[in-house]
């Protein structure tokens, strides 16, 4: 049975989801959630009858703070830590990752993800592409997935999939926005990993922000259309030499745009925006358009 934890991230539900799986063998936890969520975590499992300490396996999607920053935290009450190879290094030795972020969020840093510590390698275990994983009698399957980070695997359980950001963002019903942070913005790796997605058939997607997707070919098919929507828009910005700072209120309110005329209420607004903020994007499609496609851009 697949549990859905709502990590209330910044007090606001529905932004970001760990997700307890049930087995024979235990609880799996598939994503944690930033440290600064940790104990709303530690009450949701709670609430299920298990206690964190009988958390023995933690699959995570990637390594950015919301889906897997409170993994040290899990791994100091003995779980395992399933990540893509490229990730271990970055768990193991946090501080690249951590100070990365640092330079970005500043004095915000504490309130938004809290801390994150070094995991022991003995627990971190790498996990290549296709992998198979069984706990008691239940099955997990690793789909490197890249496009969003190019660390990023989705999790196959049974015909379901937990997508983490490869599956796109999409909260209480509205449409599915591509989350695209820097700095591993790939267009064609992330359209090849949707038409991955797509031709396994899969019933029902999980989204890390937020919930099942029970209407996965439309979903994948409109994140695929608004991810090269987003990405053509903001070219010709680029091209004509608009700084960042001019672009991110014109992205920010062509994506409310969208949502507004998707029915989307302000209050879920919100929420889109504290998941998945329009400036990350903004820096991300930039990043990709000028270190990937090789754009002239001093901006």
């Amino acid at each position: 049975m697949v549990h859905i934890l709502d990590l209330k991230f910044q007090n606001a539900p529905h932004t970001i989801a760990a997700f307890l799986v049930e087995t024979e063998d235990g609880p799996v936890l598939i994503e944690t959630g930033p440290y600064s969520t940790f104990p709303v975590l530690e009450k949701e499992v709670a609430k299920l009858g298990f206690k964190i300490e009988d958390i023995k396996h933690v699959f995570l999607t990637h390594i950015h703070f919301d889906h897997a920053g409170a993994a040290w935290a899990l791994a100091k009450t003995g779980a395992k830590i399933y990540v893509h190879p490229a990730g271990v290094k970055h768990l193991a030795d946090p501080t690249k990752l951590y100070n990365s972020a640092k330079r970005i969020y500043g004095d915000k840093m504490e309130v938004l993800w809290g801390e994150m510590n070094t995991i022991p390698e003995s627990q971190i275990i790498p996990v290549d592409n296709k992998t198979k994983i069984k706990v008691g009698k239940t099955k997990f399957k690793a789909w490197h997935t890249p496009g969003h980070a190019t660390h990023h695997i989705a999790w196959q359980l049974d015909n379901e999939l937990f997508t983490g950001d490869v599956g796109g963002v999409r909260i209480d019903g509205g449409i599915p926005l591509p989350p695209c942070p820097p700095p591993d913005i790939n267009l064609p790796e992330w359209m090849d990993s949707i038409r991955l997605i797509l031709d396994k058939r899969f019933d029902r997607l999980y989204l890390t922000h937020f919930g099942p997707v029970e209407d996965v070919r439309e979903h994948l098919v409109e994140l695929r259309g608004r991810l090269k929507n987003w990405a053509n828009w903001i070219r010709p910005l680029l091209e004509n030499k608009l700084s960042q700072e001019e672009i991110i209120p014109k992205f920010s309110n062509y994506v409310h745009e969208q949502l507004e005329a998707a029915g989307v209420s302000k209050e879920t607004i919100a929420h889109y925006e504290s998941a998945n903020p329009a400036w990350m994007s903004v820096a991300g499609l930039t990043r990709y358009w000028v270190k990937v496609e090789g754009l002239d851009y001093q901006g």
